[in-house]
């Protein structure tokens, strides 16, 4: 049987604190933001919570995913394009051939993550980053809602 650690803090208050990151993407691409991310937990002085951040777009998406070999997000990159094709056969095709298939990859991935705060610092594991995964072929700048709470 495995041991998990367990703890419970009680307050009086709970602190909410809130910061928008905007993120230039390089077109079609996975860019890791973790540090981002945990300055904002640093900045916000929580200690033991939950971090919530949310993408206020649609065709592209938030991914919880390995960071330290390369090939693995090439990987997710192909195989999400064979999966959903781009091209003119979808009826909204007003903003290009690649704009359906961003928001049905946006879809089928997430535009938020949940991640806990254990003593001031993100809970992830060694080898998980925080992306942000473009789905559009041009540059474009997102917003990234992160939304830290606890004591």
């Amino acid at each position: 049987m495995e041991a998990f650690r367990k703890s419970m803090v009680a307050t009086a208050s709970t602190v909410h604190y809130q910061q928008v990151l905007q993120l230039r993407t390089q077109g079609k691409s996975l860019g890791r933001f973790t540090h981002k991310v945990q300055d904002v937990v640093e900045a916000s002085g929580i200690q033991t919570g939950l971090c919530s951040i949310f993408l206020r777009h649609t065709s592209a998406s938030l991914v919880i995913q390995e960071n330290a070999d390369p090939d693995v997000l090439l990987d997710m990159e192909t195989f999400l394009a064979k999966l959903v094709p781009e091209g003119h056969h979808y009826i909204h095709i007003a903003e290009g051939p690649d704009d359906m298939p961003a928001h049905i990859r946006s879809v089928l991935t997430s535009t938020s993550e949940t991640i806990p705060i254990v003593k001031g610092r993100l809970a992830l594991g060694t080898w998980q980053g925080i992306y942000l995964w473009e789905h559009r072929t041009r540059n474009h700048t997102r917003e990234v809602v992160v939304h830290v709470v606890g004591s």
